[in-house]
Order: structure tokens, then C-alpha cells, then sequence
């Protein structure tokens, strides 16, 4: 079996079960894990995708939770993690299991390759190559931060990690995601993994300047902009945002939660929380973090 190890440093997110529970016990949160994996009843009090931040636990730990929560029960959980440009293909993970400090997460082998022969079929539409899935081999955040709250709430569901481009190919990675789970009749929960705004002289970003009224211009425009898009159920409108205003550091994985979320029945957005890492540690640069689910 080909096991993808953990890469993230110490820091990013506990090293061991106890971490994990602390941190939950710490926000308050209880998951209703779904130990069966029997297909669940779908509900409409549960999301059938979200997004969560992916910074280090300290800072958006409690936000991605809160996303995890309000998952649906289901199967196999996508998380779908960014950090690719616009022409970027979309990846995919090809080991057999994923290490979390709660044990290993299978991956769907099954679904990947129902998704894999799903982007086949659209590949004829104006995306062309860009729509096949290529796999992921370097090291990255935006999947890797999520994979223990994935565990605890979903203890016996298998995972497809997947990383969208901020671009058009990651709304036909969100629909074919979709039709693959259907063809299979598999229930599948999905997780967008973005931060929002990374401001500051660390980032090369600041046309507000220093100080509270930069601090509320990120806050109350640019990340209230793309937040907005979210809740609107707009994927086109969370790429365009993210890429001409700066607002959303992985658009594409936003974008390609949605677009499978619309494609299984979603017709409404809630915003779960909002918070900055200047609520964790005062600075000059600082970034926006938002948790949103589709239902």
C-alpha cells in the first residue's frame, strides 16, 4: 500500500489524536461522526459541500472544523485544495491512503477513476487538455491541513484529494466530480480548502496602505466581495474576484466545491464564521478566513 506521509512541520496541526481532540474540545466542537459506510440519508440541514480555511490550526483551525461539521454523512469525502494558476490542469493524488494523526484515510480508487473518465468525456468542450487530471506530487497546505478533521468527523469514509486551478477548469473538476459520484451512486461530501485576502508587505499586497482602515478594507470590501460570490452561488463570479481583486488565495478550489454542490441539488449558502489572523497575532500582514457551506 502506498501511503502519502504527513509534510507539514509540527505547528501546522497537532501530531497526535489527543492534539486533535484537545483542539476540538478547546473550540467547542463535537463532531456527529459518520462511522457507517452504508449510503447515508441526505438531509437538508447538512452541507453537501463548504469550504474551510487552510492556514496553521492557531490561526483558522476552529473555522475549518466548523466546516467539517456541517458536512453531510457520506462515503467518500474530495477535498479539493488550490494554490494553482489559471492554466494550471487539475490534480490528483494517486496513493492508496492519506496518514493522519487518527490514523490513515483510504483513498477511492473507485471514484477517482470514474472522475478521471468523467473529465474524459467533457474534455471535448472549449477547456480541452486542461481538464485532465495530472497528479500531484508536491508538497502543499491546502489538502494535507484538513485531512484530521476529515478523519475525526468521518472516521470509516475514504478520501479523493484533489487541487483545482483558479481557473474555468475547476468548475468542470466540480460538475464531473458530481457525475462521477452519481454513476457510482456514491455519497460524497465536499471541501474546498481557500483562505481569503493575504494583505501586507509579506504578501506584496497593500493598496489600503497600513493600519484600521486597511484592516476594515479587506475585511468590510474585498473578502465581504468574494464571500458574497460564495453565498450568491456563483462559481464564476468566487474566480473572478479571487483573481482580479485578490480576495482568495485557492479560487479555483472554492469555485470547484460549488460547481459540485450545484450539480448535486445545492439551492443555498450559509456563512458558518469569519475571522482574520490579526484575532491570533498583530501584524502588518495578515489574512482573511472564511467558512461557507452549500445546502
Amino acid at each position: 500500500m502506498r501511503l502519502r506521509h504527513r509534510v507539514l512541520p509540527p505547528g501546522w496541526y497537532p501530531q497526535d489524536r489527543a492534539g486533535v481532540e484537545e483542539s476540538l474540545a478547546a473550540w467547542g466542537i463535537r463532531f456527529a461522526s459518520a462511522a457507517s459506510t452504508d449510503p447515508p440519508a441526505r438531509h437538508p440541514a447538512a452541507a453537501r459541500a463548504a469550504i474551510a480555511p487552510h492556514a496553521g490550526w492557531i490561526f483558522s483551525g476552529r473555522l475549518a472544523a466548523r466546516s467539517v461539521a456541517a458536512l453531510v454523512d457520506a462515503q467518500t469525502v474530495a477535498v479539493i485544495g488550490g494554490h494553482l494558476p489559471p492554466s494550471a490542469a487539475p490534480l490528483v493524488a494517486t496513493e492508496d491512503a492519506f496518514d493522519t494523526p487518527l490514523g490513515p484515510l483510504e483513498a477511492d480508487a473507485e471514484l477517482r477513476s470514474a472522475l478521471e473518465a468523467a473529465l474524459a468525456a467533457a474534455a471535448g468542450d472549449r477547456l480541452g487538455r486542461r481538464a485532465v487530471l495530472r497528479p500531484d506530487d508536491v508538497a502543499d497546505n491546502t489538502v494535507e491541513v484538513q485531512l484530521p478533521l476529515v478523519k475525526a468527523r468521518f472516521p470509516a469514509a475514504r478520501l479523493v484529494w484533489l487541487r483545482a486551478p483558479n481557473g474555468p477548469a475547476a468548475l468542470t473538476l466540480g460538475s464531473a466530480l458530481a457525475a462521477a459520484a452519481a454513476s457510482l451512486g456514491r455519497s460524497v461530501a465536499c471541501l474546498g480548502s481557500t483562505d481569503l485576502t493575504h494583505y501586507g508587505p509579506a504578501y506584496g499586497f497593500s493598496p489600503k496602505g497600513r493600519g484600521s482602515a486597511a484592516e476594515s478594507w479587506v475585511r468590510e470590501v474585498n473578502d465581504r466581495g468574494l464571500i458574497e460570490a460564495l453565498l450568491a452561488l456563483d462559481p464564476a463570479e468566487v474566480l473572478r474576484r479571487g483573481e482580479e481583486e485578490g480576495s482568495a488565495c485557492s479560487s479555483g478550489a472554492a469555485a470547484a466545491a460549488l460547481s459540485f454542490a450545484l450539480a448535486s441539488g445545492a439551492k443555498r449558502a450559509e456563512l458558518l464564521g469569519y475571522a482574520t489572523s490579526l484575532e491570533v497575532h498583530s501584524d502588518s500582514s495578515f489574512v482573511g478566513y472564511a467558512a461557507v457551506g452549500w445546502y
